[in-house]
């Protein structure tokens, strides 16, 4: 079902939370480490947060650039309830100013008209559950710049039932970390690349606040993780880089933690970059198999061993995929390999879902 719900319209000048007054009378946010400071009127770099008068505002609560239920191996979350469905969205804007984003059109947008649906957390919440949705994912633009939207959403979620899931970049101040994965049950994290240089350059922040966002949540909280980065040729590619963030991975955060290799695509300000090419992809795996971690996929190609999900104790193949599509399932009811008893990390029901490959736009209540 995709049926459309009762017409809503949101507040364009929603208070936004995480700000403070700067000692030149400025506002500062305080939601993530760009810390912009405005006067009357002026909005953060993400575009969505606004000053007006003596209150920060949300301009995106309730609004959305649509909707989508899609795989959730799409996430990608590959441990995280496979061969469910989840109903996808995002807002506009972004905190982050990534040369190679590959959802430039409503991460860099600065027409709120692009905005055409609009809901109430209810409205989004009632609509997992009625298109039968094990999850609602807060992705496209990063939902650290709606926070407030998206902790609101995760409420009426879990209040049905459904969970929640986070696809971003991981730029967050502490406070702000807190409280809003607090509200999530996953979350994928772009790791972007394992340089400063890189992320300056090319993304206009720093690598340190997504490690410290990476290290909270395996330490510190119960939120499923899995990580994602986008191998740039030329860019983030080599042997020292990868094995650098691979070796940082199984330090900081364990061999159990998935990771995703995933092929850029020449956009937006890169199109003269050339696609990553499988060998890239494949070399990439392979060294972080060999440095010790147990789950590493490889994603936007069509590549059987780097779909598959294998047994981290005995290596035989558990969970096999056509892309998104589920090919073969051999966990036991506890999410155990059926050969050696092995506990496979991850979120698992007693049966894995059947939603494959679709993507279905859902119409809320615009």
């Amino acid at each position: 079902m995709t049926g459309r719900s009762a017409t809503f319209t949101p507040a364009l000048a929603y208070p936004a939370r995480y700000w403070h007054w700067a000692d030149d009378g400025r506002m500062q946010c305080d939601l993530c480490p760009r810390d912009c400071c405005l006067h009357d009127g002026q909005r953060g770099a993400c575009f969505v947060r606004q000053r007006q008068g003596d209150q920060m505002i949300l301009t995106t609560y309730g609004r959305s650039s649509g909707f989508c239920i899609d795989p959730i191996e799409k996430k990608p979350l590959n441990h995280f309830y496979p061969g469910s469905s989840v109903l996808s969205f995002g807002t506009a804007g972004c905190n982050l100013a990534c040369k190679f984003c590959q959802n430039w059109d409503i991460s860099k947008s600065r027409d709120m008209d692009r905005l055409m649906d609009a809901a109430t957390p209810d409205m989004i919440a009632d609509a997992a559950v009625r298109n039968a949705c094990k999850s609602v994912a807060f992705t496209y633009n990063d939902p650290v710049i709606f926070a407030e939207y998206g902790m609101d959403v995760a409420d009426a979620c879990h209040a049905r039932g459904v969970q929640t899931v986070a696809v971003t970049a991981g730029y967050m101040h502490d406070a702000a970390r807190r409280d809003f994965y607090a509200k999530m049950d996953a979350a994928n994290v772009d790791l972007k690349a394992f340089s400063d240089d890189f992320y300056f350059k090319l993304t206009g922040s720093h690598l340190q606040p997504v490690l410290d966002t990476l290290t909270y949540l395996k330490r510190e909280t119960s939120v499923w993780l899995e990580i994602t980065t986008l191998l740039i040729p030329g860019h983030n590619d080599s042997d020292a880089e990868i094995s650098a963030l691979c070796q940082w991975i199984l330090t900081e955060l364990g061999p159990d933690v998935p990771l995703h290799f995933s092929a850029f695509h020449p956009d937006h300000k890169m199109s003269n970059v050339p696609a990553t090419p499988l060998a890239t992809l494949v070399r990439a795996r392979a060294m972080a198999l060999q440095t010790g971690l147990n789950f590493v996929y490889t994603g936007n190609v069509h590549n059987a061993a780097g779909d598959a999900t294998f047994c981290p104790a005995c290596h035989a193949p558990l969970i096999e995929r056509d892309w998104y599509l589920i090919k073969r399932y051999r966990l036991d009811a506890s999410g155990c390999c059926p050969d050696c008893g092995a506990v496979l990390a991850g979120r698992f029901d007693a049966q894995f879902g059947h939603f494959g490959r679709q993507r279905i736009p859902v119409a809320i209540g615009s």
